[in-house]
């Protein structure tokens, strides 16, 4: 009996170190989720949102939307070594309208108490190229809340947000052979 309880002890161990775990944390009133590829596994984070933006790379693997992380019907997932903090990107952009269209008096400064100065929220293009179908970083600060579009196809191969382009706040990724002229609509909040 005693190797028998054993036996189903260890197999119970090894199942559990052989199955990914799922690292979803979903923050005070659903503002954001922590998702987290463990192992290089893919990972499921069970959202209702129809739109997700990556706020913050948790891990040192670069997290490519399209590549190893995305939203489908069943939720948001991460895979080979993505980790990051997701926000719904609906509410995050329709919540940072509110704040600027009805300013209710509260502190717009980020932590450290850094403002950016009147002329900080604008548009203007960045040109990003993707040279021998390689990834590449175009840094540029957008904001909180900014937005990119292409504003010129430059490369006979198709921009497809989200498959060989995209953005975070700190800039634009470009793949796959995708240059163009992105418009940049930067946003404070």
């Amino acid at each position: 009996m005693i190797n028998r309880i054993t036996a189903l002890a260890a197999m119970t161990l090894l199942f559990a170190a052989a199955t990914p775990t799922v690292n979803a944390q979903e923050h005070s009133r659903g503002e954001s989720v922590e998702c987290r590829s463990n192992d290089m596994h893919r990972t499921r984070c069970p959202v209702s949102w129809s739109d997700a933006r990556l706020v913050d790379q948790l891990s040192e693997t670069h997290c490519v939307r399209g590549q190893n992380w995305d939203l489908d019907r069943r939720g948001l997932w991460v895979n080979r070594g993505c980790s990051g903090r997701f926000v719904n990107a609906n509410r995050h952009e329709r919540d940072h309208a509110d704040r600027r269209d009805h300013r209710d008096g509260h502190d717009d400064r980020d932590q450290n108490g850094w403002n950016p100065g009147a002329d900080w929220d604008s548009r203007f293009n960045v040109a990003c190229e993707s040279r021998d179908f390689k990834y590449h970083f175009c840094a540029v600060d957008l904001g909180g809340a900014g937005r990119v579009s292409v504003a010129r196809q430059i490369s006979d191969s198709a921009c497809i947000e989200g498959r060989n382009f995209g953005s975070n706040r700190a800039g634009v990724w470009v793949n796959n052979g995708c240059a163009a002229e992105f418009q940049i609509d930067r946003r404070w909040r």
